[in-house]
């Protein structure tokens, strides 16, 4: 799956720059922002992504105001289905299944290690539909 290209969106720039550490070393085109505003605005202007890792908690708008964003726009022809891979430092069980009932594909809690975050990227890729 290398050369896939996958946008982190998290306010926390150690997570970004762990995240991008770790993907970019398995092959992966990874770009960086952090906030849910940032993020559309690289949706709408960067092109295909096969992929988003995003975090739930963040200021502004938050990971569920991301999700349903993009998920309203998924029945479009130039908007297919974004895989997303949802990750936060205070899961629980109503937050997760509220963002898997929204399209997540999965959830990874935070902290995790560099195996961890690449066996849900893994999983991720192959279970969601790529663009």
């Amino acid at each position: 799956m290398k050369g896939k290209r996958i946008l982190v969106v998290d306010d926390d720039t150690v997570v970004l720059n762990s995240c991008k550490r770790i993907l970019e070393a398995e092959g992966f085109i990874v770009e960086l922002v952090s906030s849910a505003r940032d993020a559309m605005e690289k949706l709408e202007q960067a092109g295909i992504f096969d992929m988003m890792i995003m975090d739930v908690k963040m200021p502004e708008k938050d990971g569920v105001y991301l999700l349903e964003k993009i998920t309203e726009k998924w029945p479009l022809e130039t908007w297919p289905e974004l895989p997303v891979l949802v990750m936060s430092g205070y899961p629980t069980p109503e937050t997760i299944q509220s963002l898997i009932e929204k399209g997540a594909k999965e959830f990874i809690p935070k902290p995790f290690t560099p195996d961890e975050l690449s066996k849900a990227v893994d999983k991720v890729l192959k279970k969601g539909k790529t663009r």
